[in-house]
């Protein structure tokens, strides 16, 4: 028990929470056993030249090509539905965008990093985790995949059965103003982007695999140590996924992800998916913003030097 004890004192003292204020959260302290990645320049045309950089692209547009794809058969199997008793519900709604946001993540995050969603790509932008290069082919390859996912449904469900359940599209429902919708989606996507950054965080990261282990379980515990961080990340992101569904989908649907909001709206190609369109953009992408600098900022601290 002591030998633990020591195991868990010693983990926890690397990563000392208190900091004078003023001071960089991201310091390069002296024992540390994370490595924070430098912060990625704004144009990077070297990129365009190497295929690991289209292979991400490739990754980004598949990945949101499939996310749509089961999420709005989901929305339409609710929709046709004359009782929401004899289908998943809203429930099942909002565990189908974040199960598919958990398995989508955890495939190609060590590709592309498995952003899935123009918001969060904009916010990592923000806080220099890739460059505007990357950023804006990201978030093309993000908005195709998602136009064809939709087309796909509709494909399935044909182009009249499509229109009338409404096509998966975003709008300010019922009873709820145009504010109350911007409103959702902004504070909706925080939670999301916010998350990302916590999940991803490379001090939180390395905090998080310490698990002190015997000699005699080491390959064991090391094998599990591995699996425990290649999830770490795309848990959360899911499951956050899934509360702010559960909380949004009666006011608008849930965007949070422009890209899906684009996909959606283009194949139903309706005054209803186009007249709050907007919304779907703007609020994404000012709650990426606030998350951004509360990380940044507050979470992880401006990086001045302390004297």
């Amino acid at each position: 028990m002591e030998a633990k004890e020591q195991d868990v004192s010693l983990g926890a003292n690397k990563f000392p929470e208190r900091q004078p204020i003023g001071t960089a959260a991201q310091s390069q302290d002296d024992g540390k056993d994370y490595q924070e990645p430098p912060p990625a320049p704004l144009f990077e045309p070297s990129e365009l030249t190497s295929w690991s950089f289209y292979r991400a692209g490739i990754a980004e547009f598949v990945a949101t090509f499939l996310f749509l794809y089961i999420t709005i058969l989901t929305v339409m199997g609710v929709s046709r539905a004359d009782s929401k008793c004899k289908t998943v519900g809203i429930q099942g709604i909002a565990w189908a965008f974040g199960g598919m946001i958990f398995a989508l993540v955890y495939c190609t995050a060590g590709i592309s990093g498995g952003h899935i969603n123009p918001a969060v790509t904009f916010g990592l932008f923000l806080a220099r985790k890739l460059s505007l290069t990357r950023a804006l082919f990201y978030m093309v390859m993000q908005c195709l995949g998602a136009i064809c996912g939709a087309g796909v449904v509709k494909g399935f469900e044909g182009k009249r059965l499509y229109g009338t359940l409404g096509g998966g599209a975003n709008y300010v429902h019922s009873g709820y103003t145009k504010g109350d919708g911007l409103g959702a989606e902004i504070v909706g996507t925080f939670v999301l982007v916010y998350t990302v950054f916590s999940a991803t965080d490379a001090k939180r990261s390395a905090r998080d695999s310490h698990v002190p282990v015997s000699h005699q379980r080491h390959v064991t515990n090391n094998f599990f140590k591995k699996l425990i961080k290649k999830i770490l990340a795309p848990l959360p992101i899911g499951f956050a996924v899934f509360l702010v569904h559960l909380a949004t989908i009666p006011i608008t649907g849930t965007g949070i992800n422009p890209a899906r909001s684009l996909g959606a709206a283009i194949i139903f190609n309706d005054d209803l998916g186009w007249d709050e369109h907007w919304i779907f953009w703007v609020g994404p992408f000012i709650g990426a913003f606030l998350a951004a600098v509360y990380h940044v900022v507050v979470i992880r601290a401006i990086p001045f030097k302390s004297k």
